[in-house]
């Protein structure tokens, strides 16, 4: 990562997806999925933590060399940066259930670093992004068909 020159790194994003307590099963595909989208050139890894917070609200925080076993992520550890600092940990575990694990990934966008170094060099400078969550989006679809289908029943 430090190798990457600042006029050529595409846009970086990070995201939490947290297990609730009792409710995950881990088989090995999210790590599968990882490496496949950093094989494929879409994505580098920057940093990652595994985020545990306990019933009481205390946080343990793992980088992925903390970790004895990590299958396909070993291709992973060597590049990452460790870029996020224990306040960054602290105020990405609120977002989380107490009783939870969360992973934490900070990645760049590979797929868009060509036109965000255009932008760049054009003069351009990022003002807003963000993500809309799927349920959001969802939700959204759902709406427009129920509105289609009164709209029809309307016009019959």
């Amino acid at each position: 990562m430090t190798d990457t020159s600042l006029d050529t790194l595409g846009p970086v994003d990070f995201l939490i997806v947290e297990f609730p307590a009792g409710e995950s099963s881990f088989t090995g595909e999210i790590a599968e999925e990882l490496v496949r989208l950093v094989d494929a050139g879409t994505i580098r890894v920057i940093d990652m933590l595994i985020l545990a917070k306990d019933a009481d609200g205390s946080i343990e925080a793992l980088e992925l060399s903390d970790t004895d076993d990590l299958g396909p992520l070993q291709s992973l550890e060597a590049e990452l940066a460790e870029l996020l600092a224990e306040e960054d940990v602290e105020n990405l575990a609120a977002a989380m259930d107490p009783g939870s694990v969360a992973g934490v990934l900070v990645y760049e966008n590979l797929w868009a670093a060509p036109f965000a170094s255009a932008a760049r060099r054009a003069g351009g400078q990022l003002i807003a992004s963000e993500r809309i969550p799927m349920q959001a989006i969802i939700a959204s679809l759902e709406a427009d068909a129920a509105s289609d289908v009164a709209s029809e029943q309307k016009g019959k």
